[in-house]
């Protein structure tokens, strides 16, 4: 298959859950750098996290395996949008919701990318597409975390001081 439509897969279709299932992408967007945390932390020790978990695997898991750096990578994003199915209200917040959607898949196809299986890795890395995103890569984190981080403070609570009742 073409590595383009490969990657061009790898970044709309996580676009279009979130926007689907009106899941708040500044979370999902987070929760894939708390997973990126997790494949530098815990992956190169993620045989010991599982021989603990599963000591009748000892052996058969390599720690380098892409396979538990990948998931180590996406539990969060999965779980994170599971809990949060539905929490963009109105359509003003869901169109606005496609900034961090983008910067999602994006930053997503960055780290999504090197951990696949080594034939598809190679000719997606090595494609003129990614190299194009790999070259705007500060733009793609840098901008998508401030705009993350603008959706996130923009969605305190509104009002001014709550009395609070004395028991």
């Amino acid at each position: 298959m073409d590595p383009a439509i490969i990657l061009g897969a790898i970044i709309i279709l996580p676009i279009i859950l979130l926007m689907i299932a009106r899941i708040s992408a500044s979370l999902v967007f987070l929760s894939l750098c708390l997973g990126n945390v997790l494949v530098q932390y815990v992956g190169p020790n993620s045989s010991n996290f599982v021989n603990v978990l599963t000591p009748q695997v000892q052996g058969i898991i390599n720690p380098t395996d892409n396979g538990i750096r990948l998931f180590l990578l996406l539990a969060p994003v999965v779980l994170t949008s599971i809990f949060m199915i539905k929490s963009v209200h109105g359509t003003g917040r869901l169109i606005l919701n496609l900034l961090p959607a983008a910067g999602v898949g994006l930053l997503g196809a960055l780290l999504v990318v090197p951990l696949l299986p080594s034939g598809i890795s190679f000719d997606i890395l090595n494609s003129d597409v990614y190299s194009q995103i790999k070259k705007a890569q500060v733009i793609i984190v840098g901008g998508s975390a401030l705009v993350c981080l603008l959706f996130l403070w923009m969605q305190r609570p509104k009002g001014g001081h709550h009395k609070r009742k004395k028991h």
